[in-house]
């Protein structure tokens, strides 16, 4: 049964969480930890869990089902009660988040709204997500399968990953493509959702550059004039100071 370590672990744990609401959420600056764990839904539904965890893993029937069910009403927030969550994981805003039965999250994990750690298919055994250490996964993406997301990367918003992520890269698009941006990324979470690479417009960028070498050959070869090669322009802007302050 759950038992006076397990409480003294939990309540460690609570004060972990608050500190990392504190570190990585800029609405929590000078908020006292009391209010934090009154209005933070990310914190309210992370106290569940550990709760909801600890009476699974003493084999409670029901009650830790209905703790998890309860603490989806109240936060929007779904979290199976056998799901392993490591220290320091951070829920910002985290309505529509869901983490499945057999989801593993590392330690400085970072995740925004919408996020899901699903699972493909009705089999049995290791079905949802493992991420690593130093993780952050932006709004509305969907990690689907027993995947492995590598330390330090980082998935771009509303992004769908369906294959493992090397470590230290950012993800982006569906389905998820992973691209590794300046080696490796400083530890910690990263907020800079604008400063991604567009893999889109790289492929275009080679097949359009490809296709100038071409052209120069064959001028070359009939003697016409050399045609400009067309300018290929990213999908979005990668101008400017980061929004999130690096």
């Amino acid at each position: 049964m759950l038992g006076i370590g397990a409480i003294a672990r939990v309540a460690k744990e609570l004060r972990r969480d608050v500190e990392v609401a504190r570190d990585r959420d800029p609405a929590a600056c000078g908020v006292a930890p009391v209010e934090i764990v009154a209005t933070w839904p990310g914190i309210q539904a992370l106290l569940a869990h550990r709760v909801a965890h600890a009476l699974h893993t003493s084999e409670v029937p029901l009650l830790p089902r209905a703790i998890a069910l309860l603490s989806r009403a109240v936060t929007g927030i779904e979290i199976h009660p056998a799901a392993s969550i490591g220290k320091g994981l951070f829920i910002d805003h985290g309505s529509g988040v869901v983490i499945g039965e057999t989801a593993e999250i590392g330690d400085d994990v970072t995740l925004y709204q919408g996020v899901t750690l699903g699972g493909t298919g009705f089999a049995t055994g290791k079905r949802h997500p493992t991420v690593q250490d130093n993780v952050t996964i932006g709004s509305g993406a969907k990690l689907l399968g027993p995947i492995m997301i590598g330390h330090g990367a980082k998935i771009g918003a509303n992004s769908v990953v369906i294959t493992d992520v090397p470590p230290n890269s950012t993800v982006v698009g569906n389905p998820g493509h992973p691209v590794r941006v300046d080696g490796r990324r400083p530890e910690g979470p990263d907020a800079d959702w604008i400063h991604l690479p567009d893999p889109i417009a790289e492929a275009i960028q080679g097949l359009a550059s490809r296709i100038g070498a071409l052209e120069r050959t064959v001028a070359e070869l009939t003697g016409e004039e050399t045609q400009p090669v067309a300018e290929v322009r990213p999908l979005r802007t990668v101008k400017g100071p980061s929004p999130a302050g690096g």
